[in-house]
């Protein structure tokens, strides 16, 4: 992480990078993207498909090569490398869809101390570097604009020594006008967000009746917490070695042979 990235990282709870796929690679994720999405279930690979919600889309970094690359982002690579200590594992990656046909609902204010326990998540400082057990990279395939909702988050909150008042910001479920001190996310196509689950976020509803909101959430954690959902060997099947290795948990004193490298090419 660069000096500036770690300071608004801890400060503010979320890193907002601008322009990190090349038109190329976006143009290639979009495509892929959209071919998961229109293909009928009967058409898909074992453990590929949407969710009940309709928001979900199964192993989404996995369905082709071009979504499965941007688990290696350059520009976000280093950053997964400084939060989980030099021990990175991908514990999912799903892609999300807000779709005029399909959901537009809101999802409330939640984060991983609220849902799970106060001991569910770690963020803290060592050595002048931050570290965290779980935290989401999403890289966005269309343009966010103001007014269209999508992603909210309460900055400051990963490190809030208090639960949150269950009544505050409309029992944390907000679907018009953002509260004073909550932030609406707007990125444009190409760009990354990246929040650890400890800090407060939810969804707007997505309101344009024309446009989607296409967004692949990456999970990482550090190698030693177990996964959650393992992810099933038909699925495994279909990755390079690379993203293999990051899938595996690990002792806490094992060194990963792609947590030596500052940059990762997929090898097939």
């Amino acid at each position: 992480m660069t000096e500036e990235q770690r300071y608004l990282f801890d400060l503010c709870g979320f890193l907002h990078l601008k322009n990190v796929l090349t038109p190329e690679e976006l143009d290639a994720a979009s495509e892929a993207t959209r071919r998961y999405i229109d293909s009928a279930p009967e058409d898909l690979p074992p453990h590929f498909g949407q969710s009940e919600n309709l928001k979900g889309f199964a192993h989404g970094f996995a369905f082709d090569r071009a979504l499965e690359k941007l688990v290696f982002l350059p520009a976000v690579w280093p950053i997964v490398l400084e939060l989980t200590n030099g021990k990175p594992m991908l514990a999912s990656g799903t892609l999300m869809v807000d779709d005029p046909d399909g959901h537009t609902e809101a999802s409330p204010l939640h984060c991983a101390r609220d849902d799970y326990g106060f001991e569910s998540a770690r963020y803290e400082i060592h050595q002048g570097r931050i570290y965290c057990d779980d935290f989401v990279v999403f890289p966005y395939l269309d343009d966010v604009h103001p007014g269209d909702g999508g992603l909210l988050v309460l900055p400051g909150s990963h490190k809030s020594q208090f639960d949150r008042p269950p009544q505050l910001f409309s029992q944390g479920r907000i679907e018009g006008e953002v509260p004073l001190g909550v932030i609406n996310i707007t990125p444009s196509a190409g760009d990354v967000v990246i929040i650890p689950e400890c800090l407060t976020h939810g969804v707007l509803p997505w309101k344009p009746v024309d446009r989607q909101r296409r967004v692949l959430t990456l999970r990482y954690r550090p190698h030693h917490r177990q996964p959650g959902r393992p992810i099933p060997e038909a699925v495994k099947e279909r990755l390079a070695p690379e993203t293999l290795e990051l899938l595996e948990t690990a002792h806490y004193t094992h060194k990963k042979e792609i947590a030596t490298r500052q940059r990762v090419c997929l090898s097939q």
